[in-house]
């Protein structure tokens, strides 16, 4: 199996486990597990971008183009809006 394919397969299966810790997060009453998932994620999200940023810096993907600073300030503003 090329480098190429091994990388994003490791992406999407990394993706995956994000979503399914984050699944578990919700619903999960006990502290102490809470936590423990929320470690186990954001670990993963640390590997996930690194890996991401191997990929993108091999040519392995191409991230959609980048967005402007003035959308974002405007999403985060509606965002912001919506939790006040």
């Amino acid at each position: 199996m090329e480098e190429k394919h091994m990388v994003n397969d490791i992406l999407e299966s990394s993706k995956y486990e994000i979503k399914i810790y984050s699944d578990a997060i919700v619903q999960t009453e006990n502290p102490d597990l809470r936590q423990t998932f929320q470690n186990i994620r954001s670990n993963l999200e640390s590997f996930e971008y690194e890996l991401f940023k191997l990929a993108t810096s091999k040519g392995y993907y191409n991230p959609p183009n980048q967005v402007k600073p003035e959308k974002i300030n405007k999403i985060r503003t509606m965002l912001n809006n919506l939790t006040e």
